[in-house]
């Protein structure tokens, strides 16, 4: 299944496209050709890298594939490079199992830490630390004690089976027996039934008639402390009579009025003069006598002489006069309307002392009627029980007995069908007991499995080591005879029979080393099973024909191997890649350093 790529600034590729086959794929060029940025563009579509070009803003990988279409794209934002789009690994463990076993360029972990004669046991185990091994033991302790409770039930429940299955046959053998001896008793009285369904019917009846008379009684009761609340309302009730206040009412009315009627007069004769000598009109209604002191004016009512001054004087009077008619209206007025305040509150209190009376009236007809009624329930009830105790006298005394076997007959059909149930749902339970022990064994093993996780992986790793240098060593000529990793995971080297120190070999030989632990690494986490690609760079060190022989061993552990190689490399029997028209870093530079 071909991957087609297509690259944009990632890493020294600023344009490119590119695509890789199952098996070998190798990309032949010399330096600064891409060839190492290819593989990081690998890792980006991979999401185990973020290589964006330096200097450029944004960056972006797409693969297509015969199944699916990927698409990751690079960000510089405030000097750090971020990723969005989907890449191919969405796990973290599995990004970093490819990061340490996947990707064995020359920056790998494992490779460095060999090169330089460090320890490696945290790089081979650390995709441990995402397996969240202590919260997965925890999950898998919980479902092993919910395991075990059911399976301590489905036991109970085998256990109980013998039981129940015995009760059911007792059961069945007492619910036949009392079925016989119903229908022989059938037989004696001839199924009398009659006398019975009028016995059940008299009997239901006095119940209702018992409830009827529960009701009334309640009502009785209510209606009566009603009865009593409105009748001392009543006799608290005061009434007094008004035939004094409507007398006097009148009197002030007349009195109010003759009053008013007073003022209005003596106000018309007020204003009238008032306004003549107010506009010096006198002459219209008298003759006038202009003298040296005073004017001498004919009144225009008696025809006496007097002077303008003794005329206001009167006015006055007269204005004086009008004042204490108001007063004294205004005194009636008010005496009116407290009056009639009160003459309102004695027609409220005759109101509701009609009201009340109505009220009880009614009531007490009311409480007449529900006694009445009780009475006759009461009589009924009293017939009912006469009659009851008649005919249950007439019934033979058998008849007690065929309601006694219906009891224990439907009693033990009860009996029997919830026994029966509890055998059912023990027989389930029982059922399951073998497929819970399994399971509880299963989680057992798989907590023994993850408890023991990291010492058998370390196990595996040190296995796939040795198989993996034993198969090497075969096919290369190296400089010393074997190496080991040991139970703390160092690598010692024997030579000429004795331990030789790291760096007292070659660099191909350590180069050689380092993929051998990461090679293990891919072996121990099963990584060819989630990352389907095996990355190889920076083999400088080795030989063209030990380049060759490392192909050729790995070229069956992962469905798409891909390396770097020189012009001067021999043939890899794969797919090769040419960066020639590709777009990259160094074409830029040599283009500012042309003459």
């Amino acid at each position: 299944m071909t991957w087609e790529f297509s690259i944009e600034n990632i890493a020294g590729i600023r344009q490119g496209e590119a695509r890789i086959e199952p098996g070998v794929n190798v990309v032949r060029a010399s330096n600064w050709q891409g060839k190492s940025s290819f593989l990081a563009s690998i890792e980006t579509a991979l999401g185990t890298a973020t290589p964006l070009t330096e200097g450029q803003a944004t960056g972006r990988v797409t693969v297509t594939t015969a199944d699916d279409d990927i698409a990751v794209t690079l960000e510089r934002t405030d000097g750090s490079v971020s990723r969005t789009g989907t890449p191919y690994l969405h796990d973290e463990y599995d990004r970093v199992c490819a990061t340490l076993f996947a990707s064995l360029d020359e920056t790998n972990e494992i490779r460095r830490a060999v090169r330089n004669g460090e320890t490696i046991e945290h790089l081979l185990t650390r995709p441990l630390d995402f397996e969240n091994i202590d919260e997965r033991i925890a999950d898998l302790k919980a479902e092993r004690e919910r395991v075990e409770t059911e399976r301590d039930r489905a036991a109970d429940a085998a256990d109980r089976l013998p039981q129940l299955r015995s009760r059911v046959t007792d059961l069945e053998s007492t619910l036949d027996e009392l079925h016989a001896q119903r229908a022989d008793l059938d037989d004696e009285t001839g199924g009398d039934t009659d006398s019975r369904d009028r016995l059940s019917e008299l009997r239901v009846e006095r119940d209702r008639v018992d409830s009827r008379i529960d009701r009334l009684e309640t009502t009785a009761e209510r209606v009566r402390e009603t009865l009593a609340e409105k009748r001392a309302e009543l006799e608290a009730l005061s009434v007094p009579s008004s035939e004094d206040i409507e007398r006097e009412l009148e009197t002030l009315h007349e009195d109010c009025r003759d009053v008013e009627r007073d003022v209005e007069l003596l106000q018309s004769v007020y204003e009238a003069n008032k306004r003549v000598l107010d506009e010096g009109r006198t002459e219209l209604l008298t003759d006038v006598s202009h003298d040296v002191l005073a004017d001498t004016v004919t009144c225009w009512l008696c025809g006496e002489d007097t002077t303008r001054d003794e005329i206001e004087a009167q006015l006055a009077a007269l204005d004086e006069r009008i004042g204490e008619l108001d007063s004294q209206a205004d005194e009636y007025r008010e005496r009116v309307a407290t009056l009639e305040a009160k003459r309102d509150e004695v027609r409220e209190a005759r109101r509701r002392e009609t009201e009340l009376t109505d009220r009880i009236g009614t009531l007490e007809s009311r409480l007449a009627e529900t006694e009445e009624s009780l009475e006759s329930a009461r009589e009924r009830r009293s017939e009912l029980a006469s009659r009851i105790e008649t005919l249950a006298e007439a019934v033979d005394a058998t008849e007690e007995r065929t309601l006694e076997l219906e009891s224990e007959i439907k009693y033990t059909e009860t009996e029997l069908e919830e026994v029966r149930a509890d055998l059912e749902d023990a027989e389930a339970q029982a059922d399951q007991l073998s497929t819970l022990d399994d399971e509880y064994a299963s989680l057992t093993a798989e907590i023994s499995e993850l408890r023991g996780r990291k010492t058998e992986i370390k196990r595996r790793t040190r296995e796939a080591f040795s198989t993996a240098l034993e198969d090497l060593l075969e096919r290369f000529d190296t400089g010393f005879e074997t190496a080991r990793l040991t139970s703390g995971f160092d690598l010692v080297v024997a030579r000429d029979g004795r331990e030789a120190r790291l760096d007292a070999l070659s660099e191909g030989e350590r180069e050689v080393l380092g993929l051998v632990a990461a090679v293990a690494g891919h072996d121990a986490f099963d990584v060819d099973e989630r990352v389907p690609v095996l990355l190889l760079d920076g083999l400088g060190g080795l030989a063209s024909d030990n380049l060759r022989t490392l192909v050729d061993y790995l070229r069956d552990r992962a469905e798409y191997l891909v390396l770097t190689a020189y012009p001067e490399h021999e043939g890899f029997d794969g797919h090769e890649l040419s960066p020639a028209d590709w777009q990259v870093v160094s074409h830029d530079v040599d283009a500012e350093t042309a003459p």
